[in-house]
């Protein structure tokens, strides 16, 4: 099978392996669903925070990035990006590291989100006495009721005054709608257009005022399906890079492969038909219920019964088949706080764990 090592006596358990042949074939997705418009592209990268995808995404001709943290942009930085927006409205001392990022990397165009006049302030005052001019976009809330401005008059004048104000280089809006989940494609449309809708209509008559039409960052993995043919938009996918197995229930119009697997031992047998392998909470997402954690690939009839710091224990019919030491391979149901559990993953070629990538972006903080 594609995820089976033929070196796993060398791999240490629990351990997470990725399979770049599968990641390249994402990329590759990403730009055909965009018909090979590399610039229509604006990718996340919190779900993989590897410099090594980065380059990947890099070579195949994508520019521009989004991030949620500081370490994440000085990652995006030291590989080469030049187009990088930290979205995530900034306050207190990240402000202060998001001024030392620019500095340091100043052949980057930074960019960074505001919601409101005040905030806005403070962004303006960091960079006071510096060469940068902030290059902001609004954030606005289209319905997820997480962070943003609703899209109303004063979404309006906030806008206007941040284009007319000399401290700032306004680029646009930036609209997250990670609510909408809805398996049927036709209905996440329809609910995606009309959370839309109000701030289209802003950026139209903006665009009437001003003679330029503000930019529109809009969307992740769940409506990129939506917003890939919306014209004058970029678009902000990112779990599809590895994928997993509840946007692969949800997201079935999707053709993206699995990109990134688990590998435990069975480490106990403890009692008749229960096994217990070293796939814990430290190792794989836990916030969704037991039974959406992991998905096992080589094991079947089976039930999480069980899951502490270092254990996950199954009930398994066929228990008798299954040793302690044999290896089991699984999908996580959410692979993005996965990810952010391990210290570097393990990179397999051609079924053979080869070398190791680290997840550098994993910290709070790398250098700044």
């Amino acid at each position: 099978m594609w995820y089976e090592l033929t070196n796993p006596q060398q791999i240490d358990s629990p351990a997470l392996l990725v399979y770049p042949d599968r990641i390249a074939g994402n990329i590759q997705v990403m730009l055909d669903m965009v018909k090979g418009e590399a610039d229509k592209l604006f990718p996340h990268v919190k779900t993989h925070k590897m410099d090594e995808v980065v380059a990947m995404q890099v070579d195949a001709g994508i520019d521009k990035f989004k991030c949620a943290t500081i370490a994440e942009a000085e990652m995006l930085a030291d590989t080469g990006a030049r187009h990088v927006l930290l979205a995530y409205q900034l306050t207190g001392p990240k402000l202060i590291r998001f001024r030392e990022l620019v500095t340091a990397y100043n052949w980057v165009e930074w960019a960074s989100l505001v919601d409101n006049e005040g905030s806005a302030e403070e962004l303006a005052a960091t960079f006071a006495d510096s060469l940068y001019r902030p290059i902001v976009y609004l954030d606005v809330n289209v319905g997820m009721n997480r962070t943003g401005h609703p899209a109303n008059s004063d979404l309006e004048n906030l806008a206007r005054w941040l284009h007319d104000d000399p401290r700032f280089d306004f680029r646009g809006f930036h609209a997250y709608d990670g609510h909408l989940r809805d398996p049927n494609l036709f209905v996440r449309k329809d609910q995606a257009d009309a959370g839309l809708a109000p701030l289209e209509a802003i950026i139209d008559r903006l665009e009437t005022e001003t003679g330029t039409r503000p930019a529109l960052i809009v969307g992740g993995t769940p409506t990129f399906s939506v917003h890939s043919d919306r014209p004058n938009a970029w678009c902000s996918p990112g779990t599809c890079l590895l994928w997993d197995w509840g946007y692969d229930d949800l997201l079935t119009e999707q053709p993206f492969d699995w990109a990134a697997v688990l590998m435990t031992r069975v480490i106990s047998k403890p009692a008749p038909g229960i096994v217990t392998t070293d796939l814990g909470h430290k190792s794989v997402a836990a916030e969704n219920p037991l039974p959406k954690r992991v998905r096992f690939l080589n094991l079947e009839n089976y039930e999480v019964i069980g899951q502490s710091e270092e254990h996950l224990v199954l009930r398994v019919p066929n228990a008798e088949a299954l040793q302690v030491g044999d290896v089991l391979y699984g999908i996580p149901y959410h692979i993005c706080p996965t990810v952010a559990l391990h210290d570097e993953v393990q990179v397999v070629r051609e079924n053979e764990a080869v070398e190791r990538w680290t997840v550098d972006a994993r910290r709070r903080r790398l250098t700044y």
